[in-house]
C-alpha cells in the first residue's frame, strides 16, 4: 500500500485541477528523480510503452523494467534505484467513476494507479505535468539531470464522460500529421473526443472508395473568401486534401492508443455541395443546373442541398458502410450526420421534392429533413451505432438511441435531455473558439462575440432548471473549431490557446456553480507552468496581452456582432 496523503494542502500548476491533492511540508519535500526503473503491472503495457516514448523521449530516462515483477514503489534491492510503478485498480472506480485514478510521490519514487486503462493514462499525464514544463520537449535540454516532484498525492477523476473539441477539417484542411498532433494535444488536457468535421460546402475530406470522385473532384476549390462576411478578398491558391482510408486507420489507432474517441460527422442533406460537385445527380437537378456547381468558394449557408430521393439515400449508405469499417464500434460509437443549416428553396421549387412529400404524407419541406434524419437514424441503429447530430434534429423527432450537439445555445440541449436524449453541449455562445477573444482592434478576422479566457472558464454544461433526469443525459461537453478564416495550423493554435486550456478544467473538475470558480487560481496556474508547456509543446497560443505581431491579420474583416451573447 502507498503512504499515506500528507495533510498539508498547497495550491498546484496543474491544469485540469485534480479533485483532490496534498504535498507534504507544503510542498517543500521533494523526490528527486535519475534515471528510475519502471514496473509495469499487469494490463499497463501501454501506459507503460508511452511513458518510455514520451518522458523518455524529453528525460532521457531508458525506463528499464524493474528486475522484479509488481515491486511496490521504492528502491529495488540490490539496484539503488528509484522505481516508477504502474497499477491497475478497478476498486478506485468506486470514489472516482471509470477514468479515475491516483498518483502518489515519496523519496523512494512513484506509484500510478487507474481504475482502469484510461485512468491509468491520465495519471501518466499528470506525471508528466509534474515534473516540468521540459517534460513536454522531444530531447532532454540538459542529459543527466535530475527532476523533482513534490512529495504528495493525489486522487482526481473528470465530471464528465464526454470532453470533446470539433475540429473543421472541410473549410480548411488539416493534414494527417495535424490531426495527430491534436490528439496528443487533447490528451494532454485529459479531453476525450475528436469530433471531425470531414465534409461540407468547401471540401470533402474523406476517402470513398466506391465514390472516388468525392476526393478526385470533391476535395479541392479553386479559391478561398479570404476574411469572413463582407470581405471581398480572395485567397486564390487552390485549396484541398483527404486522407486516405489507411490515413483514417492510423488517426482512428494513434487516438485509441490515447484513449482519445473520433467522431466522424458527415454532413446531410445541406452542407453538400462539395458532394454535389463531385457526382451532380445528388442534387435537385431538375431546378438547378448541378452539373456547372463546383466546390464552394465561400463561407456561409449553401443553397444546394441533397435531392430527396431513394437513389440519394443509397449513394450515403455506401458513404456509412465505408465510415463504419475505418471507425470501428467498439472506439467510434457515435457517427455524426450534422443535420444543421439545410435551406428549404430548392424544394419547394423542385417538382421531385414535393412529389415525395405527397408520397411520404408529410406537412411540409421540414418534415423531408426530418424524413432523411430518421433513415439514417434507423440505419445506424440497425448496424449497432447512435446517431449524434447538430440539434436541429430535433424538429421532426428522433429515435430513442439518438444524442443531440447542441449548439444553437442551451435551449435545443434542454430540450432534447428533457425528452429523453442524450446531450453534448457545444453552445455557439459560449465555446465556439473561432469567436474572437478579445474586444480590440488587433484581433485577427474578429468573429463573432467576444469569449474572453474568463468567459470559457465559467463555461458551464448542464444550464439551470434541467430536472435530475435531464442533467444526467448530458454527457459532457465539446469546444468547436470552425475553420472559415484559420488557414493553417498557427491560426488555429491561437484561436483554441489558451482556451481550450479553461474548457478542459471545466469539463474534467468544473465546479457546477461557476461564480464558484477560481479564475485568479487558474490564470496563475497558467502563467506558472501552462503556458511553458504549449510553448514546449510548440503551440502558437495567444499570449496573455494579445496577439503577437505575426498573429494580426491587419484590414481583414471578419463578422463582428455587437451586444453581448443571448444566454439561450
Amino acid at each position: 500500500m502507498p503512504d499515506p496523503i500528507p495533510s498539508d494542502p498547497i495550491p498546484s500548476d496543474l491544469i485540469p485541477k485534480p479533485r483532490y491533492e496534498r504535498y507534504a511540508g507544503g510542498g517543500r519535500e521533494s523526490c528527486e528523480l535519475a534515471d528510475p526503473l519502471l514496473a509495469a503491472g499487469p494490463g499497463t503495457e501501454a501506459a507503460a510503452a508511452w511513458l518510455r516514448r514520451e518522458i523518455g523521449a524529453a528525460t532521457g530516462w531508458a525506463l528499464p523494467a524493474a528486475p522484479e515483477a509488481g515491486t511496490p514503489a521504492g528502491t529495488v534491492a540490490g539496484e539503488g534505484r528509484q522505481v516508477v510503478r504502474l497499477v491497475l485498480r478497478p476498486a478506485l472506480a468506486e470514489t472516482l467513476g471509470p477514468e479515475g485514478y491516483e498518483l502518489h510521490v515519496t523519496d523512494r519514487g512513484v506509484l500510478l494507479e487507474g481504475a482502469g486503462p484510461a485512468g491509468l493514462f491520465w495519471a501518466a499525464q499528470t506525471f508528466r505535468q509534474l515534473l516540468g514544463p521540459d517534460a513536454f520537449r522531444r530531447a532532454p535540454l540538459r542529459p543527466g539531470r535530475t527532476w523533482r516532484l513534490p512529495v504528495g498525492g493525489i486522487q482526481d477523476g473528470p465530471r464528465f464522460g464526454w470532453r470533446g473539441m470539433m475540429l473543421d477539417v472541410a473549410r480548411h484542411f488539416t493534414p494527417k500529421d495535424g490531426v495527430l498532433r491534436w490528439i496528443d494535444l487533447l490528451a494532454a488536457h485529459k479531453l476525450n473526443v475528436l469530433h471531425l468535421h470531414l465534409t461540407d460546402d468547401q471540401g470533402w475530406r474523406i476517402e470513398i472508395r466506391r465514390y472516388p470522385r468525392l476526393t478526385e473532384a470533391g476535395a479541392w476549390r479553386a479559391r478561398s473568401k479570404w476574411g469572413h462576411g463582407s470581405s471581398d478578398r480572395w485567397n486564390d491558391t487552390p485549396h484541398g486534401g483527404f486522407y486516405t482510408q489507411d490515413d483514417i486507420r492510423e488517426i482512428v489507432a494513434y487516438a485509441a492508443q490515447r484513449y482519445v474517441r473520433v467522431v466522424p460527422e458527415i454532413d446531410l442533406p445541406g452542407h453538400s455541395q462539395a458532394a454535389i460537385a463531385a457526382y451532380p445527380e445528388l442534387g435537385n437537378t431538375d431546378v438547378v443546373d448541378t452539373a456547372a456547381l463546383g466546390v464552394w468558394e465561400d463561407w456561409g449557408i449553401n443553397p444546394n442541398v441533397l435531392a430527396p430521393t431513394e437513389a440519394v439515400l443509397r449513394f450515403y449508405e455506401g458513404v456509412f458502410e465505408e465510415v463504419l469499417e475505418l471507425f470501428p464500434a467498439e472506439v467510434s460509437p457515435f457517427v455524426h450526420i450534422g443535420g444543421d443549416e439545410c435551406p428549404k428553396e430548392q424544394w419547394r421549387a423542385s417538382p421531385t421534392a414535393q412529389a415525395r412529400i405527397a408520397e411520404l404524407g408529410l406537412k411540409d419541406e421540414d418534415g423531408l429533413q426530418s424524413w432523411f434524419i430518421r433513415h439514417f437514424d434507423r440505419w445506424l441503429a440497425a448496424r449497432g451505432r447512435r446517431l449524434i447530430g447538430w440539434d436541429e434534429i430535433l424538429e421532426g423527432g428522433l429515435a430513442d438511441g439518438a444524442a443531440v450537439s447542441s449548439w444553437r445555445g442551451y435551449a435545443g440541449g434542454i430540450a432534447a435531455a428533457e425528452a429523453g436524449h442524450e446531450v453534448v453541449m457545444c453552445p455557439e455562445q459560449q465555446v465556439y473558439l473561432d469567436h474572437r477573444q478579445d474586444g480590440g482592434p488587433e484581433e485577427p478576422m474578429p468573429i463573432g462575440y467576444v469569449r474572453s479566457l474568463e468567459d470559457v472558464y465559467r463555461f458551464e454544461p448542464v444550464p439551470p432548471g434541467l430536472s435530475d433526469g435531464a442533467a444526467r443525459r448530458v454527457l459532457g461537453a465539446q469546444a468547436n473549431v470552425w475553420t472559415e478564416v484559420m488557414e493553417n495550423q498557427s491560426r488555429i493554435d491561437y484561436q483554441v490557446f489558451p482556451r481550450l486550456a479553461a474548457f478542459a478544467e471545466v469539463v474534467w473538475s468544473g465546479q457546477p456553480e461557476p461564480e464558484r470558480r477560481d479564475y485568479a487560481g487558474f490564470e496563475a496556474r497558467m502563467a506558472a507552468a501552462h503556458y511553458a508547456r504549449l510553448a514546449a509543446l510548440g503551440v502558437d497560443y495567444r499570449p496573455p496581452g494579445g496577439p503577437l505581431p505575426w498573429q494580426r491579420r491587419p484590414g481583414v474583416p471578419g463578422r463582428p456582432i455587437d451586444g453581448p451573447p443571448p444566454n439561450v
